[in-house]
């Protein structure tokens, strides 16, 4: 089972990407996230997992970059050398991108593989007022 999670802090390093045998690539960062004041301040690290396009996109981050991260925080187990059982906590993004707050960035779009329904785009256009007054679009927001 996994839980929701939203954090904003810093990446530690570039995102490390590798691909998996498959040729899906999967990326790894850890987010350092302030958190208190002045002498209260503690900082936690946050290991972070991106998969496939996001991974490749995040890896041209720096180090240092304020992001925010969405994903899901989910728990693996694992056995130490000394044979101790521990649980690690990783975030798999869903999301992850600069914090526009700190910084200003330049997007370039990559190409989306999903392309709307030619009726669900239609009754989703600005130019069709009713379809936007009577929620033409269904249960989805509509932009």
């Amino acid at each position: 089972m996994s839980t929701p999670i939203a954090i904003r802090g810093n990446i530690t390093a570039p995102v490390e990407v590798r691909y998996t045998q498959g040729g899906k690539a999967v990326g790894n960062v850890t987010v350092a996230v302030n958190r208190g004041k002045d002498d209260n301040k503690q900082t936690d690290f946050h290991r972070v997992t991106l998969w496939e396009g996001l991974a490749e996109n995040a890896a041209q981050l720096a180090k240092g970059t304020s992001v925010l991260v969405i994903g899901r925080l989910e728990s693996r187990e694992y056995e130490t050398r000394e044979g101790q059982k521990r649980t690690a906590w990783e975030i798999t993004a869903d999301a992850f991108g600069p914090d526009l707050r700190f910084q200003t960035a330049e997007v370039t779009r990559t190409g989306s593989t999903r392309q709307p329904q030619s009726a669900e785009w239609d009754s989703r256009t600005p130019g069709n007022s009713e379809a936007w007054s009577t929620g033409g679009g269904g249960d989805e927001q509509p932009f």
